[in-house]
């Protein structure tokens, strides 16, 4: 089983090389075969040169957008099974056990993501953010059982079926950052099982929690949820590049 790991980066040249050499030494436990392709969005700094000298196939997508790059990256990639990981994110030993066992046993299942663990955020702010994904999973199971409506994937740490994401249409280019993922787990949801799982987890920073507060950016998050899930569409419309 292929597995693509598309990595979106703007101005990482702080954080790329350690992201791709946690899933070089995660691929080099399985035999699996995978491709680790980094989607370069009009990044100003070394980001590109970093990424091709740890080992990753880069692609440029000039077009600022997450789902655009999450899409571009989408169409350069050829593993049937796609994972999307932030540029920042360090994956566990593990990880990819998971992921294969999950696809191979479960043939409806579509999409697979877990939470973030904020290795460099303080305790309270790191218990803080675990109630909110176990109310954020609350939420989701709810919403989906009586409305269809609510799946639930973590940006940065989820992983697709191609032949799925294909027949959903791919993901929404029309969003540029808020909500990217929970329009995209609605999408899959269309086509089978969206799972979340939490032992699926990451090593993920927390600078923007840091910049914007934590409190804050959960609001932020929980708003677009709802609306996107719901409504269709993000609540918020801009964002701020924060980068380490």
């Amino acid at each position: 089983m292929k597995v693509s790991f598309v990595i979106p980066a703007y101005n990482e040249e702080r954080t790329v090389a350690a992201c791709i050499e946690a899933i070089q030494t995660e691929a080099g436990r399985t035999s699996n075969d995978v491709e680790i392709l980094v989607v370069n969005n009009a990044s100003t700094d070394r980001t590109r040169t970093v990424a091709e000298e740890a080992g990753a196939r880069v692609i440029d997508e000039p077009r600022k957008g997450l789902a655009r790059v999450r899409q571009t990256g989408f169409e350069h990639s050829s593993g049937e099974i796609v994972a999307n990981i932030d540029a920042d994110v360090l994956i566990p030993l593990g990880w990819l056990d998971i992921v294969i066992v999950r696809f191979a046993r479960d043939p409806d299942l579509v999409a697979l993501s877990g939470p973030f663990v904020y290795h460099d955020l303080s305790l309270p702010s790191r218990i803080a953010t675990r109630l909110f994904y176990w109310a954020g999973y609350f939420v989701s199971k709810v919403g989906t059982l009586f409305t269809g409506r609510g799946a639930m994937l973590q940006g940065g740490n989820f992983v697709i079926r191609r032949s799925a994401l294909e027949k959903a249409g791919g993901f929404n280019t029309a969003i540029s950052f808020y909500g990217e993922d929970i329009d995209a787990a609605q999408r899959m949801y269309t086509q089978g099982r969206v799972e979340w799982n939490f032992r699926l987890w990451v090593n993920a920073s927390g600078r923007r929690l840091r910049e914007e507060g934590v409190i804050r950016t959960g609001i932020r998050y929980a708003l677009n949820y709802f609306s996107v899930a719901f409504l269709g569409t993000p609540a918020t419309k801009e964002h701020r590049d924060i980068r380490a």
